[in-house]
């Protein structure tokens, strides 16, 4: 069991060694900010389904199909949803290679 976040985030990277699999949760993170500046914008929130979809959807798919493990969401998920966007910045930041 990981103690903390700083001690978790290593191993939420390690599980993401893929390239293929980091931009599937690039991509999905990316609709779930679309998706929720549509739903803002728009008042139609009974399409907040769309945000774990895409969200979770496209990372699974990073997961089983190119990465080959299983999410760690099913084990950290509160750590894990925190490493996706942590993820997701350092992507934009060119920290992490897409």
């Amino acid at each position: 069991m990981h103690a903390s976040f700083r001690e978790f985030y290593p191993f939420y990277l390690s599980e993401h060694a893929n390239r293929l699999c980091r931009r599937m949760h690039f991509v999905g993170s990316t609709l779930v900010l679309l998706t929720l500046a549509w739903l803002a914008i728009s008042g139609r929130w009974t399409f907040w389904w769309l945000l774990p979809l895409f969200g979770y959807g496209c990372a699974w798919i990073g997961h089983f199909v190119f990465e080959k493990n299983r999410p760690a969401t099913f084990t950290h998920p509160l750590y894990s949803l925190a490493g996706d966007w942590v993820m997701y910045a350092a992507m934009l930041r060119g920290k992490v290679s897409f």
